[in-house]
């Protein structure tokens, strides 16, 4: 592919000789003393913040600094949200734009949110030209599901084991992750069911490929049996992300799309980690000319600013009405700002074919890496939404937990910034990376597989 048009590649490329560079040991001593200040305070941080408490002080395209001078390849874009980079200077200036002109007006129009609304229904497929505004992915999904409810008039939904939707009680529901807070109990009408998993399959051919047809079936006679007969829809992330980066066959949302019109079910897509050029398309489901009912969009919507989005198709916008839809931050003009410009680099720098190149090119990376160490099990990409499952051994796919901890750990230290996720290994550069960035990074990966493999006597 030509990368001619580009000018944020130039803005986006790394100087490998300057970065990665660890000037001290990380986490250097600076880094320990704000840990330790702020935690003193800020509770309940992530794993992987836990595993590497580092603290960052700046950001430029595809590299991180933190307090101590320490650079860093960001392999992570602030956990799948700076899809353009760090402090594109686009989206930079019309966010200061806004944030010095008008900082909100609940939901009244602006022009820049009616610039926005007008460039979604655009370049979103079919006739998705519903949309309201929030601040937060778990928000957008929970309007999604009244959404759901109101076009419907129903309250059972259906969704896939190791989903992710948030961690607010509708989201958690339908989801993996598991809270003390909300007790022992679902949400009512909250039904979890297999998805197809490329590598771990529970229906298969002869072949040993996965046997679509017997999930649908499945999926049928579990509404049929196992719920009250109340399904308003399906409620799904096109690929599992929290997950591990967990592909679905390509026959698999045609298929369920086919169903859910069959059987008069909405199909609502959880795209607020995939969307938005991550996987080379504005949808994940572009990939397989499939429009949800409902979408939600976030994360590098906006491009690091909080801003998100439930889009629907046209006979359901009116569905809003009926919800109680607006929020006091959705849509303010600086989120508009943010998601408008970010939607406009897109465009204009031709991203979407370059998020797909290299995905192309780390799943080639990555299948000489598979070839070369016995604990890689599995290896997927699509565009710049990456995954890499460890075992500990092949032939019984166990996952091999430590060796994943292990690897983040070595990588961090390398000055690899990115996402660790027990034993699979998940990765989502900026789509603004270079190609030689991406391989170094891989590189880096590659590496620590094999410095872990020899501790763990795996080689």
């Amino acid at each position: 592919m030509s990368t001619a048009t580009f000018s944020t590649l130039d803005w986006g490329s790394v100087d490998l000789d300057q970065v990665p560079n660890m000037m001290t040991s990380v986490p250097g001593e600076k880094s320990r003393s704000y840990h330790k200040r702020c935690t003193k305070y800020f509770k309940g941080l992530s794993g992987q913040v836990k595993l590497f408490p580092v603290a960052f002080e700046s950001g430029e395209g595809c590299v991180l600094t933190d307090v101590d001078g320490n650079r860093y390849i960001d392999f992570s874009s602030g956990i799948y949200v700076t899809t353009l980079g760090h402090c594109h200077p686009k989206i930079s200036e019309a966010i200061a734009k806004h944030a010095s002109q008008l900082m909100n007006a609940h939901d009244f129009t602006t022009p820049i949110k009616t610039a926005l609304v007008e460039k979604l229904a655009e370049v979103l497929p079919g006739d998705l030209n519903g949309f309201q505004f929030y601040d937060s992915g778990t928000t957008a999904v929970e309007a999604g599901l009244r959404v759901l409810r109101a076009a419907t008039g129903k309250n059972e939904m259906i969704s896939c084991f190791y989903d992710y939707h948030g961690k607010t009680y509708g989201g958690v529901s339908l989801g993996h992750i598991r809270s003390p807070v909300y007790g022992a109990v679902r949400a009512p009408g909250a039904h979890m069911v297999p998805r197809p998993d490329t590598y771990r399959p529970v229906w298969s051919k002869e072949d040993g490929t996965i046997d679509t047809d017997k999930y649908i079936t499945f999926y049928d006679e579990y509404i049929n049996k196992g719920t009250v007969g109340n399904v308003a829809g399906f409620v799904l992330e096109p690929i599992q992300g929290w997950g591990g980066s967990v592909m679905p066959p390509d026959d698999f949302f045609p298929k369920l799309r086919q169903y859910c019109d069959d059987k008069g079910l909405l199909m609502m897509i959880d795209e607020v980690l995939c969307s938005w050029g991550r996987t080379g398309k504005w949808l994940c489901m572009e990939h397989w000319d499939v429009v949800p009912d409902i979408v939600t969009l976030g994360k590098g919507f906006g491009n690091g600013f909080p801003v998100t989005c439930v889009a629907v198709r046209d006979q359901y916008k009116e569905s809003f009405e009926s919800i109680s839809a607006s929020s006091s931050y959705g849509g303010n003009p600086m989120a508009c700002a943010a998601a408008l410009a970010s939607t406009e680099v897109i465009e204009e720098e031709n991203l979407l074919d370059h998020a797909v190149h290299l995905g192309e090119v780390a799943l080639k990376r990555m299948e000489q890496m598979k070839a070369e160490h016995k604990i890689i099990g599995d290896v997927r990409a699509k565009g710049c939404l990456m995954g890499i499952e460890l075992v500990k051994d092949r032939i019984t796919k166990e996952p091999f937990d430590k060796a994943g901890t292990l690897i983040y750990q070595k990588a961090f230290a390398k000055g690899l910034a990115w996402i660790p996720a027990g034993h699979i290994l998940r990765m989502s550069p900026p789509i603004v990376m270079d190609e030689k960035t991406l391989l170094k990074g891989l590189d880096m990966i590659d590496e620590a597989i094999g410095e872990t493999a020899r501790e763990l006597g795996m080689a």
